[in-house]
């Protein structure tokens, strides 16, 4: 299915954002997901479904100043 992750268009086969979130090889509970604009809980994950061409972002911390 075609998702756009964070910007880019990205075929995967993942099927929750949980899921996908593993496929791409992000890990840590410090991530902040969101599902086409609504924030996504780590909690609610595992239950939320993807959809063909959803927008997914998601965000790492940076340090620095």
């Amino acid at each position: 299915m075609k998702l756009i992750v964070n910007g880019k268009t990205q075929d995967v086969s993942a099927q929750s954002l949980d899921a996908l979130l593993r496929e791409l090889e992000f890990e840590g509970e410090w991530l902040a997901t969101a599902l086409n604009g609504e924030l996504v809980r780590s909690k609610e994950r595992h239950a939320c479904r993807l959809n063909e061409g959803d927008r997914i972002e998601i965000l790492t911390p940076r340090q620095g100043g």
